[in-house]
Protein backbone atom coordinates (compact mmCIF):
# COMPACT_ATOMS: atom_id res chain seq x y z
CA UNK A 1 0.00 0.00 0.00
CA UNK A 2 1.32 3.49 -0.83
CA UNK A 3 2.17 5.75 2.07
CA UNK A 4 -0.04 8.84 2.55
CA UNK A 5 2.69 11.40 3.14
CA UNK A 6 5.70 13.02 1.57
CA UNK A 7 8.38 14.89 3.51
CA UNK A 8 11.11 15.89 1.05
CA UNK A 9 10.85 19.50 -0.15
CA UNK A 10 7.44 20.71 0.97
CA UNK A 11 5.72 18.74 3.75
CA UNK A 12 2.92 17.28 1.66
CA UNK A 13 -0.01 15.17 2.85
CA UNK A 14 -1.52 13.13 -0.02
CA UNK A 15 -3.88 10.19 -0.08
CA UNK A 16 -3.95 8.66 -3.57
CA UNK A 17 -7.08 6.52 -3.86
CA UNK A 18 -8.55 4.08 -6.35
CA UNK A 19 -7.07 1.13 -8.22
CA UNK A 20 -4.93 3.27 -10.54
CA UNK A 21 -2.04 5.01 -8.76
CA UNK A 22 -1.41 7.59 -11.50
CA UNK A 23 -5.06 8.69 -11.58
CA UNK A 24 -5.34 8.60 -7.78
CA UNK A 25 -2.20 10.71 -7.34
CA UNK A 26 -3.34 13.17 -10.03
CA UNK A 27 -6.75 13.53 -8.36
CA UNK A 28 -5.20 14.02 -4.90
CA UNK A 29 -2.81 16.72 -6.14
CA UNK A 30 -5.55 18.48 -8.11
CA UNK A 31 -7.83 18.50 -5.04
CA UNK A 32 -5.04 19.90 -2.84
CA UNK A 33 -4.53 22.77 -5.30
CA UNK A 34 -8.23 23.37 -5.93
CA UNK A 35 -9.09 23.69 -2.24
CA UNK A 36 -6.12 25.95 -1.49
CA UNK A 37 -4.14 23.47 0.63
CA UNK A 38 -1.34 24.02 -1.87
CA UNK A 39 -1.10 27.76 -2.40
CA UNK A 40 -0.21 29.34 -5.76
CA UNK A 41 3.55 29.42 -6.19
CA UNK A 42 4.23 26.49 -3.85
CA UNK A 43 7.16 24.39 -5.06
CA UNK A 44 6.39 20.68 -5.06
CA UNK A 45 8.88 17.93 -4.24
CA UNK A 46 10.86 16.51 -7.14
CA UNK A 47 9.33 13.46 -8.78
CA UNK A 48 12.14 11.34 -7.35
CA UNK A 49 11.58 12.64 -3.77
CA UNK A 50 7.81 12.26 -3.88
CA UNK A 51 8.08 8.79 -5.39
CA UNK A 52 10.49 7.72 -2.65
CA UNK A 53 8.23 9.03 0.12
CA UNK A 54 5.06 7.51 -1.33
CA UNK A 55 6.74 4.22 -2.22
CA UNK A 56 5.71 4.31 -5.87
CA UNK A 57 7.49 4.48 -9.22
CA UNK A 58 9.09 7.77 -10.21
CA UNK A 59 7.44 7.62 -13.64
CA UNK A 60 4.03 7.54 -11.96
CA UNK A 61 4.75 10.83 -10.20
CA UNK A 62 6.29 12.37 -13.33
CA UNK A 63 3.22 11.41 -15.38
CA UNK A 64 0.86 12.85 -12.74
CA UNK A 65 2.82 16.11 -12.72
CA UNK A 66 2.72 16.21 -16.53
CA UNK A 67 -1.06 15.70 -16.57
CA UNK A 68 -1.57 18.61 -14.15
CA UNK A 69 0.80 20.86 -16.07
CA UNK A 70 -1.22 20.17 -19.21
CA UNK A 71 -4.44 21.01 -17.34
CA UNK A 72 -2.96 24.28 -16.04
CA UNK A 73 -2.88 23.36 -12.37
CA UNK A 74 0.94 23.20 -12.21
CA UNK A 75 3.84 24.85 -14.03
CA UNK A 76 7.22 23.29 -14.77
CA UNK A 77 10.32 25.26 -15.75
CA UNK A 78 13.91 24.15 -16.10
CA UNK A 79 15.80 25.12 -12.93
CA UNK A 80 12.65 26.24 -11.13
CA UNK A 81 11.04 22.87 -10.49
CA UNK A 82 7.34 22.12 -10.47
CA UNK A 83 5.10 24.71 -8.83
CA UNK A 84 1.42 25.39 -8.29
CA UNK A 85 0.21 27.74 -11.02
CA UNK A 86 -0.98 31.23 -10.10
CA UNK A 87 -4.73 31.83 -9.92
CA UNK A 88 -5.65 28.18 -9.38
CA UNK A 89 -7.39 28.31 -6.00
CA UNK A 90 -11.17 27.92 -6.02
CA UNK A 91 -13.12 28.09 -2.77
CA UNK A 92 -14.86 24.76 -2.06
CA UNK A 93 -18.66 24.82 -1.89
CA UNK A 94 -20.37 24.71 1.50
CA UNK A 95 -21.92 21.37 2.53
CA UNK A 96 -25.40 22.62 1.52
CA UNK A 97 -24.24 23.78 -1.90
CA UNK A 98 -24.95 27.41 -1.05
CA UNK A 99 -22.21 30.06 -0.96
CA UNK A 100 -20.24 30.02 2.27
CA UNK A 101 -19.99 33.05 4.58
CA UNK A 102 -17.84 35.89 3.41
CA UNK A 103 -14.62 36.66 5.21
CA UNK A 104 -15.02 39.66 7.55
CA UNK A 105 -14.40 42.93 5.79
CA UNK A 106 -11.25 44.62 7.05
CA UNK A 107 -11.95 48.31 7.67
CA UNK A 108 -9.75 50.95 6.13
CA UNK A 109 -9.48 52.77 9.46
CA UNK A 110 -9.90 51.08 12.84
CA UNK A 111 -11.01 53.24 15.77
CA UNK A 112 -12.21 50.40 17.99
CA UNK A 113 -10.67 50.86 21.45
CA UNK A 114 -8.42 48.46 23.28
CA UNK A 115 -5.36 48.23 21.04
CA UNK A 116 -2.30 50.52 20.84
CA UNK A 117 -0.46 51.46 17.65
CA UNK A 118 1.13 48.10 16.92
CA UNK A 119 3.45 49.64 14.33
CA UNK A 120 5.10 51.53 17.19
CA UNK A 121 6.17 48.39 19.06
CA UNK A 122 9.85 48.97 20.00
CA UNK A 123 11.22 46.05 17.99
CA UNK A 124 14.89 47.06 18.08
CA UNK A 125 14.92 47.73 21.84
CA UNK A 126 12.91 44.58 22.52
CA UNK A 127 15.35 42.53 20.46
CA UNK A 128 18.29 43.96 22.41
CA UNK A 129 16.57 43.19 25.71
CA UNK A 130 15.73 39.67 24.54
CA UNK A 131 19.36 39.03 23.61
CA UNK A 132 20.65 40.29 26.96
CA UNK A 133 18.01 38.33 28.86
CA UNK A 134 18.68 35.11 26.99
CA UNK A 135 22.45 35.32 27.43
CA UNK A 136 22.07 35.95 31.15
CA UNK A 137 19.34 33.36 31.78
CA UNK A 138 20.33 30.27 33.79
CA UNK A 139 19.56 26.92 32.20
CA UNK A 140 16.75 26.18 34.65
CA UNK A 141 14.90 29.29 33.46
CA UNK A 142 13.91 27.31 30.39
CA UNK A 143 12.12 24.68 32.46
CA UNK A 144 8.45 24.58 33.47
CA UNK A 145 8.88 27.20 36.16
CA UNK A 146 7.04 28.66 39.12
CA UNK A 147 3.29 29.07 38.41
CA UNK A 148 3.56 32.64 39.71
CA UNK A 149 5.96 33.50 36.85
CA UNK A 150 9.67 34.20 36.60
CA UNK A 151 11.16 35.72 39.75
CA UNK A 152 13.13 38.23 37.63
CA UNK A 153 9.93 39.67 36.17
CA UNK A 154 8.04 39.69 39.46
CA UNK A 155 10.92 41.55 41.11
CA UNK A 156 11.14 44.08 38.28
CA UNK A 157 7.37 44.61 38.35
CA UNK A 158 7.36 45.18 42.12
CA UNK A 159 9.85 48.02 41.73
CA UNK A 160 8.18 49.56 38.69
CA UNK A 161 4.63 49.45 40.05
CA UNK A 162 5.69 50.99 43.35
CA UNK A 163 7.46 53.83 41.56
CA UNK A 164 5.03 54.50 38.72
CA UNK A 165 1.61 53.52 40.07
CA UNK A 166 1.90 53.71 43.86
CA UNK A 167 1.31 49.97 44.25
CA UNK A 168 2.62 48.25 47.35
CA UNK A 169 3.92 44.99 45.94
CA UNK A 170 5.98 42.08 47.19
CA UNK A 171 7.39 39.88 44.39
CA UNK A 172 6.08 36.82 46.22
CA UNK A 173 2.52 38.16 45.88
CA UNK A 174 2.74 38.94 42.16
CA UNK A 175 1.34 36.38 39.74
CA UNK A 176 2.06 36.62 36.03
CA UNK A 177 -0.82 35.64 33.73
CA UNK A 178 -1.59 35.79 30.03
CA UNK A 179 -4.03 38.70 30.11
CA UNK A 180 -6.58 40.45 32.32
CA UNK A 181 -9.23 37.95 31.24
CA UNK A 182 -6.97 35.10 32.34
CA UNK A 183 -6.45 36.77 35.70
CA UNK A 184 -10.20 37.24 36.17
CA UNK A 185 -10.78 33.60 35.30
CA UNK A 186 -8.39 32.56 38.07
CA UNK A 187 -9.92 34.99 40.54
CA UNK A 188 -13.43 33.83 39.66
CA UNK A 189 -12.44 30.24 40.43
CA UNK A 190 -10.91 31.24 43.77
CA UNK A 191 -13.82 33.46 44.81
CA UNK A 192 -16.41 30.81 43.96
CA UNK A 193 -14.46 28.23 45.97
CA UNK A 194 -14.51 30.66 48.90
CA UNK A 195 -18.31 30.82 48.78
CA UNK A 196 -18.64 34.16 46.98
CA UNK A 197 -21.71 34.28 44.73
CA UNK A 198 -21.72 37.87 43.48
CA UNK A 199 -19.11 40.22 42.00
CA UNK A 200 -20.49 43.69 41.28
CA UNK A 201 -19.26 45.25 38.05
CA UNK A 202 -19.49 48.60 36.29
CA UNK A 203 -22.48 49.30 34.07
CA UNK A 204 -20.11 49.94 31.16
CA UNK A 205 -17.15 47.70 30.45
CA UNK A 206 -16.00 44.62 28.54
CA UNK A 207 -18.22 41.58 28.26
CA UNK A 208 -15.09 39.43 27.93
CA UNK A 209 -14.30 40.32 31.55
CA UNK A 210 -17.82 39.84 32.88
CA UNK A 211 -18.03 36.49 31.09
CA UNK A 212 -14.95 35.16 32.89
CA UNK A 213 -16.73 35.74 36.19
CA UNK A 214 -20.10 34.38 35.11
CA UNK A 215 -18.43 31.25 33.71
CA UNK A 216 -17.04 30.67 37.21
CA UNK A 217 -20.63 30.63 38.50
CA UNK A 218 -20.71 34.21 39.80
CA UNK A 219 -23.43 36.80 39.34
CA UNK A 220 -22.29 40.18 37.96
CA UNK A 221 -24.88 42.86 38.77
CA UNK A 222 -24.00 46.29 37.33
CA UNK A 223 -23.47 49.36 39.51
CA UNK A 224 -25.01 52.76 38.66
CA UNK A 225 -22.98 55.37 36.79
CA UNK A 226 -23.29 59.15 37.01
CA UNK A 227 -21.23 62.32 36.48
CA UNK A 228 -18.85 61.27 39.30
CA UNK A 229 -18.21 57.87 37.76
CA UNK A 230 -19.27 54.47 39.06
CA UNK A 231 -21.36 54.60 42.24
CA UNK A 232 -20.45 51.74 44.62
CA UNK A 233 -22.78 52.94 47.38
CA UNK A 234 -25.03 49.88 47.25
CA UNK A 235 -22.99 46.71 46.80
CA UNK A 236 -25.70 44.55 48.34
CA UNK A 237 -24.53 40.99 48.97
CA UNK A 238 -21.50 41.25 46.68
CA UNK A 239 -18.35 39.57 47.92
CA UNK A 240 -16.19 41.53 45.49
CA UNK A 241 -16.36 44.41 43.03
CA UNK A 242 -14.54 44.91 39.71
CA UNK A 243 -13.52 48.51 39.00
CA UNK A 244 -11.43 50.45 36.47
CA UNK A 245 -10.86 53.14 39.07
CA UNK A 246 -8.08 55.26 37.52
CA UNK A 247 -9.77 55.66 34.13
CA UNK A 248 -13.18 54.03 33.82
CA UNK A 249 -13.53 52.02 30.64
CA UNK A 250 -15.04 53.23 28.42
CA UNK A 251 -16.54 56.37 29.99
CA UNK A 252 -13.13 57.79 30.89
CA UNK A 253 -13.73 59.30 34.34
CA UNK A 254 -11.64 58.34 37.37
CA UNK A 255 -13.50 57.04 40.38
CA UNK A 256 -14.33 60.08 42.53
CA UNK A 257 -12.08 60.40 45.59
CA UNK A 258 -15.03 60.10 48.00
CA UNK A 259 -16.09 56.89 46.30
CA UNK A 260 -12.55 55.54 46.36
CA UNK A 261 -12.54 55.95 50.12
CA UNK A 262 -16.05 54.54 50.45
CA UNK A 263 -15.36 51.36 48.49
CA UNK A 264 -12.18 50.67 50.49
CA UNK A 265 -14.17 51.18 53.71
CA UNK A 266 -16.76 48.71 52.41
CA UNK A 267 -14.06 46.10 51.75
CA UNK A 268 -12.59 46.51 55.23
CA UNK A 269 -15.98 46.41 56.91
CA UNK A 270 -17.39 43.40 55.08
CA UNK A 271 -14.25 41.43 54.20
CA UNK A 272 -14.99 41.99 50.53
CA UNK A 273 -12.39 42.30 47.77
CA UNK A 274 -11.80 45.03 45.19
CA UNK A 275 -10.54 43.83 41.79
CA UNK A 276 -8.78 46.85 40.29
CA UNK A 277 -8.19 46.77 36.53
CA UNK A 278 -5.48 49.38 35.83
CA UNK A 279 -5.49 48.67 32.09
CA UNK A 280 -3.98 51.94 30.81
CA UNK A 281 -2.70 53.60 33.97
CA UNK A 282 0.55 54.83 32.35
CA UNK A 283 -1.22 57.10 29.85
CA UNK A 284 -2.36 60.16 31.75
CA UNK A 285 -2.13 63.56 30.04
CA UNK A 286 -3.16 66.06 32.71
CA UNK A 287 -1.17 67.08 35.77
CA UNK A 288 -3.38 65.28 38.26
CA UNK A 289 -2.02 61.72 38.43
CA UNK A 290 -4.43 59.12 39.76
CA UNK A 291 -2.60 56.45 41.73
CA UNK A 292 -3.73 52.88 42.02
CA UNK A 293 -6.51 52.13 44.47
CA UNK A 294 -4.41 49.24 45.75
CA UNK A 295 -2.12 51.67 47.60
CA UNK A 296 -4.98 52.49 50.01
CA UNK A 297 -5.31 48.90 51.24
CA UNK A 298 -3.12 46.13 49.77
CA UNK A 299 -4.92 43.58 51.96
CA UNK A 300 -8.31 44.19 50.33
CA UNK A 301 -7.41 45.10 46.72
CA UNK A 302 -6.27 42.83 43.89
CA UNK A 303 -4.32 44.94 41.39
CA UNK A 304 -4.43 43.81 37.74
CA UNK A 305 -2.10 45.30 35.13
CA UNK A 306 -1.00 44.42 31.62
CA UNK A 307 1.59 45.10 28.93
CA UNK A 308 -1.13 45.09 26.27
CA UNK A 309 -1.57 48.86 26.02
CA UNK A 310 1.99 50.04 26.67
CA UNK A 311 3.58 47.41 24.40
CA UNK A 312 1.30 44.98 22.56
CA UNK A 313 -1.49 42.52 23.42
CA UNK A 314 0.27 39.83 21.40
CA UNK A 315 2.84 39.47 24.18
CA UNK A 316 0.11 37.95 26.37
CA UNK A 317 1.69 39.25 29.55
CA UNK A 318 -0.28 40.61 32.49
CA UNK A 319 0.05 40.47 36.25
CA UNK A 320 -1.85 40.50 39.49
CA UNK A 321 -0.66 41.88 42.81
CA UNK A 322 -2.55 39.77 45.32
CA UNK A 323 -3.39 40.28 49.00
CA UNK A 324 -1.43 37.90 51.26
CA UNK A 325 -4.60 35.93 52.04
CA UNK A 326 -5.23 35.23 48.35
CA UNK A 327 -1.77 34.62 46.90
CA UNK A 328 -1.40 30.88 47.54
CA UNK A 329 -4.94 30.00 46.44
CA UNK A 330 -4.66 31.93 43.18
CA UNK A 331 -1.29 30.39 42.35
CA UNK A 332 -2.83 26.96 43.01
CA UNK A 333 -5.74 27.79 40.70
CA UNK A 334 -3.29 28.61 37.94
CA UNK A 335 -1.73 25.16 38.18
CA UNK A 336 1.62 23.64 38.96
CA UNK A 337 3.59 25.20 36.09
CA UNK A 338 3.96 28.61 34.51
CA UNK A 339 1.75 29.24 31.48
CA UNK A 340 3.53 32.30 30.04
CA UNK A 341 6.67 32.19 27.91
CA UNK A 342 9.74 32.29 30.14
CA UNK A 343 11.74 34.09 27.44
CA UNK A 344 9.13 36.83 27.06
CA UNK A 345 9.00 37.24 30.84
CA UNK A 346 12.78 37.51 31.07
CA UNK A 347 12.79 40.00 28.20
CA UNK A 348 10.15 42.19 29.85
CA UNK A 349 12.10 42.04 33.11
CA UNK A 350 15.20 43.28 31.29
CA UNK A 351 13.11 45.88 29.46
CA UNK A 352 11.87 47.23 32.79
CA UNK A 353 15.16 47.22 34.70
CA UNK A 354 17.14 48.77 31.83
CA UNK A 355 14.81 51.77 31.63
CA UNK A 356 13.69 50.91 28.08
CA UNK A 357 10.09 50.49 29.25
CA UNK A 358 10.00 53.96 30.81
CA UNK A 359 11.50 55.50 27.68
CA UNK A 360 8.97 53.77 25.48
CA UNK A 361 6.01 54.77 27.66
CA UNK A 362 7.12 58.42 27.74
CA UNK A 363 7.51 58.49 23.94
CA UNK A 364 4.15 56.77 23.47
CA UNK A 365 2.44 59.13 25.90
CA UNK A 366 3.66 62.12 23.91
CA UNK A 367 2.58 60.59 20.59
CA UNK A 368 -0.88 59.62 21.84
CA UNK A 369 -1.36 63.02 23.44
CA UNK A 370 -0.68 64.64 20.06
CA UNK A 371 -3.25 62.36 18.49
CA UNK A 372 -5.77 63.23 21.17
CA UNK A 373 -5.16 66.94 20.60
CA UNK A 374 -5.55 66.52 16.84
CA UNK A 375 -8.79 64.59 17.41
CA UNK A 376 -10.14 67.38 19.62
CA UNK A 377 -9.20 70.11 17.15
CA UNK A 378 -10.68 68.31 14.15
CA UNK A 379 -13.97 67.43 15.84
CA UNK A 380 -14.35 70.90 17.35
CA UNK A 381 -13.98 72.44 13.89
CA UNK A 382 -15.96 69.92 11.86
CA UNK A 383 -18.51 68.37 14.24
CA UNK A 384 -19.68 71.07 16.66
CA UNK A 385 -22.67 68.97 17.80
CA UNK A 386 -20.33 66.34 19.27
CA UNK A 387 -19.30 66.66 22.93
CA UNK A 388 -15.97 64.95 23.75
CA UNK A 389 -15.34 63.39 27.17
CA UNK A 390 -12.94 60.96 28.84
CA UNK A 391 -9.82 62.55 27.36
CA UNK A 392 -7.63 63.12 30.43
CA UNK A 393 -6.04 59.70 30.09
CA UNK A 394 -5.96 56.50 28.10
CA UNK A 395 -6.13 55.71 24.40
CA UNK A 396 -9.77 56.49 23.64
CA UNK A 397 -12.37 59.24 23.84
CA UNK A 398 -16.15 59.18 24.20
CA UNK A 399 -18.02 61.31 21.65
CA UNK A 400 -21.45 62.26 23.00
CA UNK A 401 -23.92 62.55 20.12
CA UNK A 402 -27.31 64.18 19.59
CA UNK A 403 -30.12 61.94 20.94
CA UNK A 404 -31.08 59.04 18.72
CA UNK A 405 -28.06 59.22 16.41
CA UNK A 406 -25.69 56.54 17.77
CA UNK A 407 -26.57 53.76 15.34
CA UNK A 408 -26.72 56.06 12.33
CA UNK A 409 -23.23 57.40 13.11
CA UNK A 410 -21.83 53.86 13.48
CA UNK A 411 -23.40 52.97 10.11
CA UNK A 412 -22.14 56.16 8.49
CA UNK A 413 -18.65 55.40 9.79
CA UNK A 414 -18.82 51.92 8.25
CA UNK A 415 -19.64 53.50 4.87
CA UNK A 416 -16.51 55.62 5.27
CA UNK A 417 -14.45 52.48 5.94
CA UNK A 418 -14.20 53.37 9.64
CA UNK A 419 -14.70 50.74 12.35
CA UNK A 420 -15.87 51.99 15.74
CA UNK A 421 -18.24 50.92 18.49
CA UNK A 422 -21.25 52.71 19.87
CA UNK A 423 -21.48 53.17 23.62
CA UNK A 424 -24.33 50.63 23.71
CA UNK A 425 -21.82 47.95 22.73
CA UNK A 426 -20.15 48.28 26.15
CA UNK A 427 -23.27 48.48 28.33
CA UNK A 428 -23.94 45.60 30.70
CA UNK A 429 -27.09 43.71 29.62
CA UNK A 430 -28.65 44.24 33.05
CA UNK A 431 -27.82 47.95 33.28
CA UNK A 432 -30.72 50.36 33.11
CA UNK A 433 -30.86 52.36 29.86
CA UNK A 434 -29.60 55.89 30.47
CA UNK A 435 -30.47 57.50 27.15
CA UNK A 436 -26.84 58.27 26.29
CA UNK A 437 -25.95 58.26 22.62
CA UNK A 438 -22.22 58.13 21.99
CA UNK A 439 -19.42 56.40 20.14
CA UNK A 440 -16.15 55.25 21.69
CA UNK A 441 -13.14 56.24 19.57
CA UNK A 442 -9.84 54.41 20.15
CA UNK A 443 -7.20 56.73 18.77
CA UNK A 444 -4.30 54.44 19.63
CA UNK A 445 -5.00 51.87 16.94
CA UNK A 446 -4.35 53.73 13.63
CA UNK A 447 -0.72 53.86 12.57
CA UNK A 448 1.14 57.16 12.37
CA UNK A 449 1.21 56.94 8.58
CA UNK A 450 -2.55 56.46 8.40
CA UNK A 451 -3.56 58.83 11.18
CA UNK A 452 -4.45 61.87 9.04
CA UNK A 453 -6.62 59.89 6.64
CA UNK A 454 -8.30 58.05 9.51
CA UNK A 455 -9.14 61.31 11.27
CA UNK A 456 -10.60 62.82 8.11
CA UNK A 457 -12.79 59.77 7.53
CA UNK A 458 -13.98 59.82 11.15
CA UNK A 459 -15.01 63.46 10.92
CA UNK A 460 -17.00 62.79 7.75
CA UNK A 461 -19.07 60.23 9.68
CA UNK A 462 -20.06 62.64 12.44
CA UNK A 463 -23.50 64.37 12.46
Amino acid sequence: MAKSWATLGVDLHLEPSGPHLRRGLTDALREAVRTGRLAPGTRLPSSRSLATDLGIARNTVADAYADLVAEGWLTARQGSGTRVAEGTVTAPPSPTGSPGPRAPHRPTHDFRPGTPDLAAFPRAEWLKAARRALLAAPHHALGYGDPRGRAELRTALAGYLARARGVRADPDRILVCSGIAHGLRLLGTVLRARGVHTVAVESYGLDAHWNQLTQAGLRTPPLPYDDRGTDPADLGDAGAVLLTSAHQFPMGLPLHRDRRTAVVDWARRTGGLILEDDYDGEFRYDRQPVGALQGLDPDRVVYLGTASKALAPGLRLAWMVLPPSLAAETAAAKGKVDTSSALDQLTLAEFLTSGAYDRHVRASRLRYRRRRDALLAALTAQAPDVHITGIAAGLHAVLRLPPGTEQSVVQSAAWQGVALHGLTYFRHPDALPDGLDAVVVGYGTPSDSGWTGALEALCRAMP
